[in-house]
């Protein structure tokens, strides 16, 4: 017989144990899934790959195989308990290049009734019931968490590609919702390439709906932009882990095009930039301020009556926009160069002339112009300043003060090898829905650079709208550096091979102002890229 004290601690075991099964409410699946014969008939039309509908229950493949399952819960009752739960509980701020809403933490071990009453038929029956249906044995694992979304949130363009994720899953615990209130599943077609291209399928959320679809290749999705300020989307997601389905080599993109400098001389500094940054000593300042934290803004950089001209000009009907892509990288509007306005081809030309890397040289001390000596040249800079009195001799025989291309050639071949300057730009144009997304490429690709942005605003642009430039340490969230845009403010920012950098999504405030009679806005800048 076993002593008083081990009977009264195994009663007390059994007792909690009693207490907690009592505790979690019990879930039951909807009809769509309780139906044998369903379940059978979804199992052929999965691996036939054809679509099927019966019920609350819809198959799809286009544009890859997706499931819609309604009604997925049985009881009203035990879904207002679970969504009263999820509303207490503690929800984090979410925010990167990707994705902008509320999280809670991990659901795996909550202990909440309706929580784990949940949890409990969805990795349970619900599992072996999918398991069924692909034919592939799904693993234990849980990942599960609860999504908050409010006005403005968005979750970009991405694939959930991750080891070991086989399928995913959202379950819709929303208020009534339409289309207007933003926040639909997208689903996107892709290339031959294995590459996003665009939305052919808009899923609205629905209470009580379960959506679920296989990782794989090419299961780009978004969840589009909350357009609503009077309700949240109320969701939980998460994955069902097994063998992951084999993944295409990944596609590499061509490296954007690089340029040495247009020869121009300093005359097209005189014309176009404000007097004060073309002051030597103010140079310095200006150089001695970057080299302490590799950033700097200059305010009212063009001349006043330059920069109106530039800013009007970029509104007229002529210049054809492209759409950059791919979404999973990028989203937004590029300039055709030969459908520019004289003007602003003549302030592209600016940013890309000799006269202008020069003056970078001096506004940063990066090596831009081959009279800027490099690092390592200390013992050369006699010679430099030979070469520069050379020049200047040049000048006062009648050339322009800027040095030409064959001067610099001249002193190419007279000198021990060095890399040669580039540069690579683009004139952009964002509006609502546009971004830059980090990814491994880029990374991949990451080289010193120093990073030249020149913004035109359309109408006063906030930071509220997005827009900016976040710079962020390779493999981090934590943002390093943000740039916000400011008109005619020219911002520099040197950054090294672990840093790179994203354009937040530009949200829905930037299209709805009840105080303006204009009803969007766009923001208009010169982006370039200079190499040493």
């Amino acid at each position: 017989m076993a002593p008083k004290r081990q009977r009264a601690a195994g009663d007390k075991r059994a007792k909690s144990r009693k207490k907690q099964q009592l505790h979690e409410e019990a879930a039951q699946l909807g009809p769509a899934v309780g139906d044998e014969r369903a379940k059978a008939a979804v199992k052929e039309a999965w691996s036939r790959g054809t679509p099927y509908s019966h019920g609350g229950l819809e198959l799809d493949f286009r544009p890859f195989p997706h499931c819609v399952i309604r009604n997925f819960l049985r009881s009203e009752a035990f879904l207002q308990g679970l969504r009263r739960e999820l509303l207490e509980l503690n929800f984090h701020n979410k925010s990167n290049d990707l994705y902008k809403f509320q999280q809670s933490d991990d659901l795996r071990k909550r202990t909440e009734p309706h929580i784990s009453g949940l949890r409990t038929v969805l990795f349970g029956r619900f599992r072996s019931w999918l398991g069924d249906v692909l034919g592939v044995e799904l693993e234990t694992t849980v990942d599960i968490s609860c999504a908050r979304y409010g006005y403005t949130d968005v979750l970009l363009c991405h694939d959930d590609a991750l080891e070991g994720r086989r399928v995913a899953f959202i379950l819709y615990l929303v208020p009534p919702w339409q289309s207007s209130d933003g926040g639909a599943l997208d689903l996107y077609s892709t290339d031959g390439n294995f590459q996003p291209q665009s939305i052919v399928k808009s899923l609205v959320p629905s209470l009580n709906t379960l959506i679920l679809f296989e990782v794989s290749p090419v299961s780009f999705h978004q969840v589009s932009e909350v357009l609503t300020k009077d309700k949240f989307r109320l969701s939980l997601s998460g994955w069902f882990h097994g063998p992951s389905l084999e993944r295409p080599p990944r596609h590499t993109e061509a490296p954007v095009p690089r340029n040495p400098h247009l020869p121009r001389d300093e005359t097209v500094l005189l014309e176009w930039i404000s007097p004060v940054y073309l002051d030597v000593s103010y140079q310095e300042q200006i150089q001695e301020e970057f080299e302490d934290s590799s950033e700097i803004q200059l305010a009212g950089f063009l001349k006043e009556e330059k920069f109106r001209e530039v800013r009007e000009a970029l509104r007229l009907a002529q210049i054809q926009w492209t759409k950059r892509g791919p979404p999973n990288k990028r989203c937004y509007e590029v300039a055709s160069l030969d459908t520019l306005p004289q003007c602003v081809s003549a302030c592209w030309e600016l940013l890309h002339s000799e006269a202008f890397f020069l003056l970078l040289s001096n506004f940063t001390g990066l090596r831009l112009h081959f009279l800027c000596p490099a690092d390592d040249d200390d013992d050369d800079d006699d010679d430099d300043c030979a070469d520069k009195t050379k020049t200047e001799d040049d000048t006062r025989d009648g050339e322009a003060s800027g040095s030409t291309a064959e001067s610099q050639s001249a002193h190419a071949s007279s000198s021990k090898a060095l890399s040669t300057p580039v540069c690579s730009g683009e004139l952009r144009r964002w509006s609502h829905g546009d971004y830059t997304l980090l990814h491994d490429a880029e990374a991949a690709r990451a080289e010193y650079a120093l990073d030249l942005v020149l913004p035109f605003c359309d109408t006063e642009w906030q930071s509220q709208f997005g827009g900016f430039t976040c710079y962020v340490a390779n493999e981090e969230d934590e943002e390093l550096l943000t740039v916000y845009p400011e008109d005619n403010s020219l911002a520099l920012v040197y950054r090294d091979k672990e840093t790179l950098k994203f354009v937040k999504h530009v949200n829905h405030r930037s299209s709805s102002d009840s105080s303006s009679t204009s009803p969007s806005r766009a923001l208009y800048n010169f982006s370039f890229v200079y190499y040493e």
